[in-house]
């Protein structure tokens, strides 16, 4: 237990099975992750349980608050936030969310911590939502897989197979700890065409949340996020299909999805991508 690094603002955690991890990864690509985390907090009830303290997790000159002048007066400043919140799934099942920033430090103090308030309300499930840039071509459905404390738990979702070292984020370090604790959790990554990584990808963060439904029957209404992605591939398409080398390499990432291959060197990613950001900006 580690209450100095948090302020419970009730006198007991509410109970609820599942804890979901929305917190804003260094990688998300197509914002998903951070979007499907403010999809879920604009659903149904929710209360600030537990704020964690920022001055001791976050580093305020890599993430410089923001400060807000009207005619010159000092108006104060926005901070950065890490915070738990109790509320209810769309079916009013109790759920609880954590949010905001991802620690610069202290995170196994912080990792210890969310575990220790998992504890105290029953927690049997902790699912983190991320996203990250993959050879996939934005013409066929968006892809999850997963990380967790078993294999079994991750292969309910699908994972990448092989072994693989990659720089960790925050939910990987929960992900170990939850496991060192006897605590379930799973990570669910969306993945986005490396194209369009630094837009938004409607597409991707549908996938998180219909994903997070079939896992812990908490189902959320995707039908407007299906309609902007439907539209934000229109858009994709236009573009693509003006530059003769960017279609080629849509057509090679669909030949190799389709039949299961892995991929190869792909061209031009910061070309497209930085096609695509001016194309969509000049389309509003």
């Amino acid at each position: 237990m580690d209450d100095d690094l948090y302020e419970l603002l009730e006198p007991t955690v509410p109970q609820a099975a599942v804890l979901v991890c929305g917190l804003e990864n260094w990688i998300d690509a197509g914002l998903a992750g951070a979007a499907a985390a403010k999809r879920l907090a604009a659903v149904g009830t929710w209360r600030t349980v537990a704020r964690f303290d920022v001055d001791l997790l976050i580093d305020h000159q890599a993430r410089r608050p923001t400060v807000t002048y009207a005619d010159g007066r000092n108006e104060g400043l926005s901070w950065p936030s890490l915070e738990l919140a109790a509320g209810t799934g769309p079916d009013g099942q109790a759920v609880l969310l954590l949010t905001g920033n991802e620690p610069d430090r202290l995170w196994r103090r912080f990792g210890a911590a969310v575990v220790d308030l998992a504890g105290r309300a029953g927690v049997e499930l902790v699912v983190g939502l991320g996203s990250y840039p993959a050879p996939a071509p934005h013409t066929r459905p968006t892809r999850l897989v997963a990380t967790a404390t078993s294999e079994a738990l991750a292969g309910r979702v699908g994972f990448v197979a092989g072994r693989l070292e990659v720089p960790a984020g925050i939910g990987a370090a929960l992900e170990a700890i939850c496991g060192d604790a006897g605590l379930d959790a799973i990570g669910l990554w969306a993945q986005v065409p490396h194209y369009v990584a630094n837009l938004h990808y409607p597409a991707a963060t549908a996938a998180l949340l219909e994903g997070l439904g079939r896992l812990t029957g908490l189902v959320y209404d995707t039908s407007e996020l299906t309609a902007a992605a439907t539209e934000t591939g229109t858009k994709i398409d236009q573009l693509v299909a003006q530059n003769p080398e960017h279609a080629r390499m849509v057509t090679e990432l669909e030949r190799l999805v389709d039949a299961q291959l892995p991929a190869g060197p792909l061209p031009s990613a910061d070309e497209l991508a930085a096609e695509l950001e001016r194309f969509l900006r000049d389309q509003g």
